[in-house]
């Protein structure tokens, strides 16, 4: 695309000035810019693209956008420099322009809520799936479609890489896009340049604070997503949170609602848990059906009442929603059963927030009436609020918890262990800084019928020390002590 029609349909005035010449690529990496690029200098919470405009010059940027007029770049000549108002959404409308606007020509589904949204993302993929269609997934897990598979560095990437997926599945015949859409990303404008074909609610509680610093703030960046949609959009939403009839008030786009608790479009009543599955009857506008899935707990019932709002909503067949949802097994690292050994059950999950863990246990403790073992920390330089109620949901709910490291970063893990054990009212716990070792006495506790619950890390194939960052995988971690006990 030459760059002044880039510029143009991205609404970024210019003048006759610019000469004009054909756009390889835009990047807000300086590292990342060759020779006819645009380069937009974006200030971060941690460094201000501006120092870096030297550099992308010298690597071939010929425009170069900038927030800031005083700017000031060493050769003039060789540059266009042009300021605007906000260069997160300049860079996301580029994006989306240079790569030819492939939100339009996909049915993108996105998925935002404080829990969910990853179990989400791989229902909508199983219900696309025996529909017939061809689905793409970009989450936190990893980006995929068809047979090609991305490794995930954060949950919604930044929007060059965003339009870049979204054109490369739109090439190989992609019809759908689930896509799990963070508060950071809604914040930053990530996603400003995607058209949302509809959009779901899981749900919303305390998280990230450390970067939104409260829950108003955190709820206007979740709340972006459905504010943007256009009146040809749909919005599923939670009807059981408290943020639903906010959140329907602000959205032009056609509302559908799903709950357990209260009215809703769709509906789970009836509902029967086992240990390894759930039963319910799901009630809706087009009919009532009884649904047999493999997932556990009540949490899971909202993120398939969601997907089947949503499913429906496309006009998808309850023949085809109700043939998916019951083959559907697992999500990896989502309460994710590992194995067993002498009669105990051990799950790993990701629940890393207080009303995720609250969530698992009272699930696991609907079927099954003895001891739940959970293994748990916080993570490092990130929300330090949470970490007294996680420790106090935990240890209230469970029968015994032991306290250890999950990615402490450049924390002192015992500081981040006290900061946990001051929500603590009761003495059923321990403390163990070595996951690893926390882990196996975890096991060596396990009664016959026990349930040990490892949380915090659930699909991480890592753990993010001080100085590196080493191998470690909850599930593997298990299985390898579950083989050296027998």
């Amino acid at each position: 695309m030459r760059i002044k029609e880039l510029l143009e349909k991205s609404g970024i005035k210019t003048n006759k000035k610019l000469a004009d010449f054909s756009v390889s690529g835009i990047a807000s990496n300086s590292k990342r810019v060759s020779r006819d690029f645009v380069f937009v200098a974006i200030r971060g919470s941690s460094e201000d693209g501006g120092k870096f405009i030297s550099e992308a010059i010298e690597r071939g940027a010929r425009v170069v956008i900038v927030q800031d007029r005083k700017s000031r770049i060493t050769n003039p000549k060789k540059v266009y420099l042009i300021a605007v108002k906000d260069a997160r959404k300049a860079i996301a409308r580029l994006a989306s322009e240079f790569y030819g606007r492939p939100s339009e020509q996909l049915k993108v589904v996105g998925v935002t809520g404080t829990n969910g949204k990853t179990t989400i993302t791989y229902l909508i993929e199983a219900i696309v799936k025996e529909a017939g269609y061809s689905p793409g997934v970009i989450g936190t897990i990893n980006y995929r479609f068809q047979d090609k598979v991305i490794p995930s560095k954060m949950t919604t990437p930044g929007p060059v890489e965003l339009e870049y997926i979204l054109a490369d599945m739109k090439n190989a015949g992609v019809g759908y896009c689930a896509m799990e859409v963070s508060s950071h990303a809604l914040d930053q404008d990530r996603t400003l340049g995607i058209n949302f074909h509809s959009a779901i609610f899981t749900n919303l509680t305390q998280d990230h604070l450390d970067y939104h610093e409260n829950l108003s703030n955190y709820f206007r960046a979740k709340s972006k997503l459905f504010k943007n949609l256009n009146r040809s959009s749909y919005a599923l939403i939670n009807n059981d949170d408290p943020y639903a009839r906010r959140l329907i008030k602000l959205t032009k786009a056609k509302v559908s609602t799903y709950a357990i608790d209260r009215k809703a479009d769709v509906v789970a009543s009836d509902i029967r848990f086992e240990v390894a599955a759930t039963e319910f009857t799901v009630g809706t506008a087009k009919g009532s059906f009884r649904l047999h899935s493999q997932l556990i707990g009540k949490h899971n019932i909202y993120n398939m009442l969601g997907v089947i709002a949503w499913a429906l909503s496309d006009g998808l067949e309850i023949s085809v929603i109700k043939s998916a949802l019951e083959k559907f097994n697992t999500v990896p690292g989502r309460l994710e059963r590992i194995g067993e050994s002498g009669n105990f059950s051990v799950f790993v999950d990701y629940a890393h927030t207080e009303d995720a863990l609250k969530n698992i246990i009272q699930s696991l403790r609907r079927v099954s009436s003895n001891r739940i073992i959970v293994v748990f920390g916080c993570g490092g330089d990130r929300d330090k609020s949470k970490r007294p109620k996680m420790g106090r949901v935990v240890s209230e709910l469970s029968d015994y918890a032991i306290i250890t490291s999950d990615n402490p970063r450049s924390e002192d893990p015992l500081s981040i262990i006290e900061d946990i054990k001051r929500g603590i009212k009761k003495s059923n716990f321990s403390i163990i800084p070595e996951r690893l070792d926390a882990i196996r006495e975890s096991l060596a506790l396990a009664k016959q019928g026990d349930i040990v619950l490892v949380a915090g890390k659930g699909h991480e194939n890592y753990q993010v020390l001080a100085d590196r960052t080493v191998h470690f995988d909850d599930k593997e971690a298990v299985k390898a002590c579950l083989q050296s006990m027998k």
